[in-house]
């Protein structure tokens, strides 16, 4: 019977601060935990029956003595807590060279090129909410057609748009010319379009965001799957992320829900391989927008979903919950923190409350999944699947 595993991030849900998160300016940093501790009402009944609630510096979730399947936390290798960066190293690649970041905005000799090559000129170039460089400089925009370029904690250059000021198409040729501008020494992992709508006091962005992002550096086990004539499904924004490296399959979902739902469809499907999920919203809706309430409330509403996936799953499936970095909503400004990253595993196959303790590099899921799926295991990382598998 063929085996999958189905992979899906739980994108920034952070479980405690990395030994230098110091280094990085995060202090006392723990998404979940400071979620947990700072709300009245937190009920996700399924993440703690897979044992979440058990991992070390989890204080303020309940823990669980008959975890259904096995649990721990890795550290991150690679020296950042940027998304394409936890990415990466969760399929095999570790990354010692940080990627560069542009904390007070970008430089005379990035904007001026590019506000020429474009012909439109650039406000705020300062790192900044996604949401609220709209509330500040929408209205602008819309009535002189100047860019919003804005950055982040991550590797990031963002540009921002109006869909009835500036179409699509030519947004995402403005991408495309930051991209060719934004390599060697100034080379960033991902330019992004951000399309918006509505009127001032009222904007939301839309669907047609686009990334622009490198191709990983080496080979990753996407692509060792793919060359082993597996499945490889991008469900959300993982193609985006690996550049289409890898992948045999991908779409692009609109929020969390519609995440589980393509997940769900191509979970029904017959594939062989691995379908893995990014869910953003806990990121991006919540997270850098430091909204305690609301990251509670996402991640309770993914928890009802929890008995269709696991229902869903046949009888070789292997589900694992990770993240790639913290975005602790408790914690000061809108940045990504350093944190470990949980992994909860479950499936038939796996013995149940099995503690896999604290691993030494997000890649040892990227050897996990080689095991599993048996092909080469990357050049990083250490695989538990030893540790959790059912013998016979």
């Amino acid at each position: 019977m063929k085996n999958r595993v189905i992979l899906i991030i739980l994108d920034s849900l952070g479980v405690g601060a990395l030994p230098d998160s110091e280094k990085y300016g995060d202090i006392g940093v723990n998404t979940l935990n400071n979620i947990a501790k700072n709300v009245e009402r937190f009920e996700i009944p399924h993440l703690i029956s897979m044992g979440i609630g058990n991992l070390e510096d989890i204080s303020a979730v309940p823990s669980t003595t008959n975890a259904i399947g096995a649990f721990g936390r890795s550290m991150e290798v690679s020296n950042g807590k940027d998304t394409t960066m936890g990415h990466w190293e969760i399929a095999g690649l570790n990354i010692s060279e940080p990627f560069h970041t542009y904390p007070n905005g970008f430089p005379d000799e990035i904007i001026k090129p590019f506000e020429e090559k474009t012909g439109r000129k650039v406000v705020c170039n300062l790192p900044a909410s996604g949401t609220v460089v709209l509330d500040e400089f929408g209205k602008h925009h819309m009535e002189t057609g100047d860019l919003i370029v804005y950055t982040s904690a991550d590797s990031v250059f963002q540009i921002a748009a109006h869909e009835e000021i500036v179409p699509v198409e030519d947004l995402y040729d403005y991408c495309e010319i930051a991209r060719e501008m934004l390599m060697g020494e100034h080379q960033v992992a991902r330019v992004i379009a951000r399309p918006f709508i509505g009127q001032p006091g009222s904007f939301s962005r839309t669907s047609n965001r686009h990334d622009y992002s490198l191709k990983p550096f080496d080979k990753t086990v996407l692509d060792t799957l793919k060359e082993a004539g597996k499945d490889v499904i991008a469900v959300g924004k993982i193609v985006d992320i690996f550049d289409g490296e890898g992948i045999t399959e991908s779409v692009h979902t609109k929020s969390n829900m519609d995440g589980v739902d393509k997940t769900l469809e191509y979970m029904k499907k017959e594939n062989d391989g691995l379908i893995f999920t990014n869910l953003v919203d806990f990121d991006a809706m919540y997270g850098h927008r430091r909204n305690i309430e609301g990251y509670r409330d996402a991640l309770e509403e993914y928890d009802q979903r929890m008995p269709e996936i696991l229902a869903a799953m046949k009888e070789n499936d292997i589900l694992i919950l990770t993240a790639d970095h913290g975005n602790d909503p408790s914690y000061k400004g809108s940045d990504h923190t350093r944190e470990y990253i949980p992994m909860l595993v479950y499936g038939k196959g796996i013995k149940e409350n099995t503690n896999l303790g604290t691993r030494k590099s997000f890649a040892d899921i990227a050897a996990t999944i080689a095991e599993i799926l048996e092909v080469e295991s990357p050049k990083n990382g250490e695989s538990f699947y030893s540790l959790m598998k059912k013998e016979g």
